[in-house]
């Protein structure tokens, strides 16, 4: 299996911070950062490779990656084109490096429990993490189910078949190659300014994914510093102690 952390954004809502680091890097917990967590936590799962698509300061990112203790090895993909496109085009961009690959995709900005990271990496199927004891969300992804496969995913996607979800994914090979499939035919019809998502919800049918249902451990999405603060307080601090 093959990690696809995806750190393209600009992360424009956490403000100066972003300025001066990628996202991935804002530190939740001393000597911890967003994708040092993401990395040990892949190690734990027995993950050794991992694709990390870039974007703004992406030398930055990847000198930091390389000097973690860490047996994962990396291939970075930059996106020269991130201030204007979606991590859609990211993904079509990393695409010969995860054909054919059980892939494990995370978002950069997730910091997840163990205990979330350990199930999805061993799900027999793919799978994405919802958390159904959880309202939904306003700003953040939802997911739509007919009966126990992922049928939508997106930010406007409200109902009684919907979910809280975050973006952390597990692929079987067949699954993920045909996700890239019709990731290619957006890019080839210039939708390169979507979610991955949309492209996702255009194949759903022939993409069988399954709730991987966290009841309460939910990963914290850090968006903004109100939400850093948060994650600080009330997961990291319970994880890390």
């Amino acid at each position: 299996m093959i990690a696809l952390l995806l750190n393209s954004g600009l992360g424009s809502r956490m403000g100066d911070e972003t300025r001066l680091h990628p996202k991935c890097m804002t530190e939740i917990a001393p000597h911890e950062t967003i994708i040092s967590w993401q990395v040990k936590l892949l190690e734990r799962a027995g993950i050794r490779e991992a694709v990390v698509t870039t974007g703004h300061l992406c030398e930055m990112l990847e000198d930091y990656l390389r000097a973690l203790d860490t047996p994962i090895r990396f291939h970075f993909v930059h996106n020269p084109r991130y201030r204007e496109t979606n991590y859609i085009y990211s993904m079509y961009l990393a695409r010969e490096l995860l054909r054919g690959h059980q892939v494990l995709s995370l978002h950069g900005d997730l910091v997840m429990h163990p205990q979330v990271m350990a199930r999805l990496a061993a799900s027999p199927v793919s799978a994405v993490t919802v958390d159904a004891t959880l309202q939904l969300p306003e700003k953040d992804f939802k997911g739509r189910f007919v009966g126990d496969r992922l049928k939508e995913v997106g930010v406007n996607v409200f109902g009684p078949d919907c979910v809280a979800l975050q973006p952390a994914y597990r692929f079987l090979a067949a699954d993920f190659d045909r996700w890239m499939r019709e990731i290619e035919r957006f890019i080839q019809e210039g939708n390169d300014r979507v979610y991955a998502e949309n492209a996702f919800n255009a194949a759903w049918e022939d993409i069988p994914v399954y709730p991987l249902d966290v009841q309460g451990l939910l990963c914290a999405e850090i968006d903004n510093q109100e939400d850093r603060a948060a994650v600080c307080s009330r997961f990291v601090n319970e994880v890390l102690k």
